[in-house]
């Protein structure tokens, strides 16, 4: 008598990432976010150690700039958090 031999592979099930295409969308408007918030923050610096410059207490580095980096850490936990084969 021949014995039956399985493969391991018909009992396997299919390999799937955790994350799709739904979750890296997200992932890159909250690393987009948060780019811009640090670009936004930089600069207002003076050359001169001597002269002092107003300009780094401008509404765009303290206010904006902080803002959009939280926002973007928002979207972040968002698009890990998303579950994208859950039924609406």
């Amino acid at each position: 008598m021949a014995k039956r031999h399985t493969t391991t592979t018909d009992n396997q099930p299919k390999q799937e990432f955790i994350f799709q295409k739904k979750n890296y969308m997200f992932m890159f408007i909250g690393i987009a976010f948060i780019a811009l918030g640090f670009i936004l923050m930089s600069g207002g610096g003076t050359d001169d150690p001597n002269v002092f410059n107003d300009e780094i207490y401008h509404f765009r580095r303290i206010r904006l700039a902080p803002t959009l980096v939280l926002i973007g850490l928002g979207i972040e936990v968002y698009a890990i958090l998303l579950n994208p084969h859950k039924k609406s």
